[in-house]
């Protein structure tokens, strides 16, 4: 397909897509430089061996991957006009982002608990990395919550139609790449860690 056909839409919608993977590609490369960081790090000899992820974290899955379903649910709906059910998707999807940030800060305290910190005497690398690599994820959730919010409100305000639904394509593309991004980096914390 010739990139430069189509109407000024079209063109504009391709555009804020490419703009869109060219973004999610250099988060890609900045995860994976912490996560090699992470590698690297575990031959130090201070490096905490058989750490348990806490409770929280593995909920966390649940929680994403049930948003990344609410989202798919409410385009679907969007796409048959089932305004109510597309309304009602995407509020669930906007507070299970909201639950998620929470559940992440639960299992924070659960590692503070366990007597270690994210800096001083009582840290260790390990949780340090674990703690940059959660919080920095949390940011990006963040991230995805504002266009999930500003899609909600445009749906509200009938912007959206089954031909004009690339704001709310673009908004659901970075939902799912958080969601897959958490998924990766707990099993690679997970699996790296025991």
């Amino acid at each position: 397909m010739d990139l430069t056909q189509g109407t000024l839409e079209e063109k504009t919608g391709r555009a804020r897509k490419m703009m869109l993977y060219f973004g999610i590609a250099s988060l890609i490369m900045s995860f994976a430089g912490w996560t090699s960081a992470f590698i690297v790090s575990s031959s130090r000899p201070d490096w905490l061996q058989n750490f348990q992820m806490p409770q929280p974290f593995w909920i966390s899955i649940i929680i994403m991957i049930i948003s990344s379903i609410t989202f798919m649910v409410a385009k679907k709906a969007l796409k048959q006009g089932n305004t109510k059910l597309t309304t009602a998707m995407l509020v669930v999807t906007f507070v299970l982002g909201l639950i998620f940030i929470y559940n992440q800060f639960v299992g924070f305290n659960q590692i503070i608990g366990e007597g270690y910190n994210f800096t001083g005497p009582t840290s260790n690398i390990t949780v340090t990395y674990i703690y940059l690599i959660a919080v920095v994820h949390i940011v990006h959730v963040v991230i995805g919550l504002a266009p999930v919010f500003v899609v909600l409100i445009n749906h509200l305000r009938g912007k959206y139609s089954e031909k004009n639904i690339v704001g709310f394509e673009l908004a659901e593309t970075f939902w799912h790449f958080v969601d897959l991004l958490w998924l990766y980096l707990f099993f690679f914390l997970y699996f790296f860690l025991n």
